[in-house]
């Protein structure tokens, strides 16, 4: 059953589903010194839960704030000291994030020099409670609401000096792990101790404390964070989960392959048997292929980056590869949240067309929402550099890039001087083209990863046969693939063309007939399948593939045949019809035509880029323009995109 029907479904029996971006929010901001909303989509008001705070860019303590002890007080997890007043810097949890005050008290939260990183945990069952109790210095059971049997409890005595106790499901290697505990304020390597649990592990109902005064001094006040393992509970049918609590080992050059059975945004993680801080990864401040920046729960220093693929997301959990720089033979204890997977209902909330023109400042390309690729084009000429793109898994900062471009087959080029600032909820700066020399205005076509519209997976090439794993949700009917470490063209699959043959992105060619492309299989809405050719699948070569699919009221991917003098093409939008329209014919020769609405896509005026040039955009009226339901194809597409039987295919996204 479609997703979208599965929704309904569910909606329509009374339990609408429940999805990561309901209950997790990764949000960076820049402090103000003034008051203003954190705008983040999660419920903390009517449910409840903590925020996680830290400076990206100075010495500043880690801190949480949450729902049980109230807006006015504070914890630092890098120190053993009790709760203290925030004295009114928060002013509210709201239904849709929290609001910042005026900073009174410290310089952790709005400070208006500093840029932050907010980590948003709402309570829900099978993901994160919060529990308070009092101790009472005798061997007790907590009850607990997560509905499952926790894989993680951090717990901190607020009302005396106390280390932060750690229990994980992980420690010890996974053997008897309530014997020992960790302490998320230092360094140190777990330690046994039966004082602490009560060598009695938690079950979905309660958690166990002991004697020791770390968890139940009596007369002492205590919160517990607790998280799920997965569990389930997300998605359509209930089953998907959103977290999981686990540990790995590395093996003896210090490598570990981790299987979650989903991408991760987010990674807690420590080494248990020996000394080591406490790392805080994400995909918003810059968790990718090619780097890493960090922060620390146990460390007040500011953000980190560390170059080099030593930790990395992939499409079923994420690598470590820490040979020549990490441990080997270590054990590690890790939380990891999956990426956001609630399907978009509109086309804005994922695509946004921009025409800026780069200035030595950075021009900031306002999207609304977190940028995860963005493709561009110079209007007024070809550039060196050719059309671009750019992503946030690959790795992209305002002082490091790592670039593609549509209209050739160049390997990847990465270097440093300027990039596009990816780590910004509502959009990026780009310093990438002014660096590279363009002054004159540039169109951005921006895109955010989401299920059942646009997904993308890197991978390394085994030079035999295989799938490849994706987080898309349904079937992909468009993927774009590029060989990322050698020179090979851009191989297209298209649902219209079929799995036994390829476009080739950057060409005008007709498609070509061959099982090396997707060795004659029809991808699934868990796997594609790649065969042996060069440009999707040579050992050890790496590689993006970026997947598309039809989204009802988001994205068609389609086919029409010419009429030479006009027809409309349905794509089930709304009144509004197309923002974005990338054509291809696939009978005879033809560029790749992109239109779009931020350049003009009326009846007037309908300029067009070539994604497999460098030449200039094409001005004036040329005959596609947006209409209800879709687009229209004028009397003026005659000779591009509307010629007489000939067959096309097509991405729109409304």
């Amino acid at each position: 059953m479609p997703v979208r029907d599965l929704l309904m479904s569910a909606i329509g029996a009374g339990s609408p589903p429940v999805w990561v971006d309901d209950v997790f929010s990764t949000y960076l901001y820049a402090g103000t010194g003034a008051t203003q909303s954190i705008n983040n989509g999660i419920d903390l008001a009517d449910n409840g839960g903590m925020v996680w705070f830290k400076s990206r860019t100075n010495f500043y303590y880690p801190t949480i704030i949450d729902t049980i002890r109230g807006l006015n007080q504070y914890l630092n997890t890098n120190t053993n000291s009790a709760q203290g007043p925030c004295a009114g810097d928060i002013n509210s949890f709201n239904n849709n994030g929290f609001t910042l005050n005026v900073p009174t008290s410290s310089n952790q939260f709005n400070n208006g020099s500093q840029n932050y990183a907010s980590w948003t945990f709402r309570k829900q069952p099978k993901f994160f409670d919060v529990v308070q109790y009092t101790g009472n210095g005798s061997v007790r059971n907590i009850a607990h609401s997560l509905g499952s049997t926790p894989g993680m409890m951090i717990v901190k005595d607020t009302s005396n000096t106390a280390n932060w106790a750690v229990y994980h499901k992980g420690l010890n290697g996974g053997t008897n792990a309530q014997n020992y505990y960790a302490v998320l304020n230092t360094t140190d390597a777990q330690v046994a101790n039966s004082a602490w649990w009560n060598n009695t592990a938690p079950t979905s109902t309660q958690f166990t404390v002991g004697t020791d005064t770390t968890v139940n001094a009596s007369g002492q006040t205590y919160i517990a964070y607790i998280f799920a393992d997965q569990a389930g509970g997300f998605g359509t049918t209930g089953t998907d989960s959103a977290i999981a609590c686990n540990y790995f080992t590395t093996d003896g050059s210090g490598n570990a392959t981790v299987n979650l059975g989903w991408e991760p945004q987010y990674i807690l993680a420590k080494r248990a048997d020996g000394i080591g801080n406490w790392y805080v990864l994400d995909v918003m401040k810059g968790w990718s292929q090619t780097f890493f920046n960090t922060l620390y729960s146990n460390n007040p220093t500011a953000e980190a980056t560390i170059s080099g693929n030593y930790w990395y997301p992939t499409a079923t959990g994420f690598n470590v590869t820490w040979s020549g720089y990490g441990p080997s033979s270590a054990n590690y204890i890790y939380i990891a949240i999956r990426r956001p997977n609630k399907p978009p209902t509109t086309g804005t909330s994922v695509f946004s067309p921009t025409v800026a023109t780069p200035t030595s400042a950075g021009n900031t390309v306002t999207t609304g929402f977190p940028v995860d690729l963005t493709m561009s084009d110079q209007l007024s000429g070809a550039f060196n550099y050719g059309n671009m793109a750019l992503d946030r898994l690959r790795g992209d900062t305002t002082t490091s890039y790592a670039l593609l471009q549509t209209d050739g087959p160049s390997a990847e080029l990465s270097g440093t001087g300027g990039g596009l600032g990816f780590d910004n909820n509502t959009g990026y700066v780009d310093l990438f083209n002014y660096y590279w020399g363009i002054r004159t205005p540039n169109t951005y076509w921006n895109f955010r990863r989401a299920p059942t519209f646009f997904d993308e997976v890197c991978y390394t090439g085994t030079g035999s046969a295989t799938t490849q794993t994706h987080n898309l949700g349904v079937v992909p009917e468009l993927m774009i693939v590029k060989c990322r470490s050698a020179i090979n063209d851009w191989w297209v699959y298209h649902s219209t063309t079929g799995n036994t043959k390829y476009s080739v992105l950057n060409s005008t060619a007709i498609p070509t007939t061959s099982s090396t492309a997707w060795n004659n299989t029809t991808p699934t809405s868990s796997v594609f399948s790649i065969g042996t050719g060069a440009p999707v699948n040579t050992s050890a070569a790496t590689y993006v593939a970026y997947l598309f699919a039809t989204c009802a009221g988001v994205s068609k991917v389609g086919s029409y045949t010419g009429n030479g003098t006009g027809q409309s093409i349905a794509c089930g939008f709304g009144s509004g019809g197309a923002r974005f329209i990338l054509i291809k014919r696939t009978d005879s020769t033809s560029d790749w035509y992109c239109f779009d609405s931020a350049n003009g896509l009326t009846s007037s005026s309908s300029p067009y880029l070539l994604w497999d040039s460098t030449a200039a955009q094409v001005t004036g009226n040329n005959g596609v323009y947006a209409s209800s339901g879709g687009f229209t194809l004028g009397a003026t597409a005659l000779l591009t995109t509307n010629i007489a039987t000939a067959t096309y295919i097509f991405l729109a996204i409304s």
